[in-house]
């Protein structure tokens, strides 16, 4: 069971079912066994949309974001913002990279809507990545390994970032082999081996 504003940290070795059970809960693909449920309602999720639509989102690992597009285009991908009447509509970029501004601004990040990804500090790229789960309203945002491969300075911008989701009331599942990153945002951490739960404790 994951509470409103919870984080919780999952953990075991390589192999041990971390990204298989994000992939469930993403409806990736549907449990061989047990049953998911969002707000005591049971769910059985067949793709990625049905579980987006119940408020589950996934930051992956390499973020899934396009380096040549800005940060607010990157925000509104698949989900961008039109004027005018049909046939005649148009993006309405204004209104996206307002948006995208309200919405950094609510991370506390440093990032600006019209800067190109390509440009951006891992830090950066995460904040425009976990901006997209604030814009559908996400209730669980699952991050896959978001402390890999950048610097420590950038590390502390996203654990911050995790702090800020955790204070809007998100429940943000943190999959991480760095152990320092997982217990410095996590009020409980799990740990799996083989497929199985074999620990799930109160870090305070």
């Amino acid at each position: 069971t994951l509470e409103p504003g919870e984080v919780v940290g999952l953990m075991g070795d390589n192999g041990a079912g971390k990204s298989t059970m994000v992939k469930l809960i993403a409806g990736n693909f549907p449990p061989s066994e047990g049953e998911i449920a969002v707000e005591e309602e049971i769910c059985h999720f067949h793709k990625p949309i049905e579980a987006r639509g119940k408020g589950i989102e996934v930051v992956y690992q390499d973020l899934a974001i396009a380096d040549n597009l800005t940060a607010a285009e990157n925000v509104f991908l698949g989900r961008e913002v039109k004027k005018g009447i049909w046939p005649f509509r148009i993006l309405d970029k204004q209104a996206m990279i307002d948006r995208s501004a309200e919405l950094f601004s609510e991370l506390k990040s440093e990032t600006r809507p019209r800067d190109l990804v390509r440009k951006m500090s891992g830090g950066q790229r995460q904040a425009v990545a976990i901006a997209r789960t604030r814009l559908s309203k996400a209730k669980l945002v699952l991050m896959d390994e978001p402390t890999a491969a950048i610097s420590v300075r950038q590390v502390a911008e996203v654990l911050e970032l995790i702090r800020r989701l955790k204070s809007q009331g998100v429940t943000v599942m943190l999959i991480s082999h760095r152990m320092p990153d997982v217990f410095a945002v996590s009020d409980r951490i799990m740990v799996l081996r083989r497929g199985t739960k074999v620990a799930d404790k109160h870090t305070a």
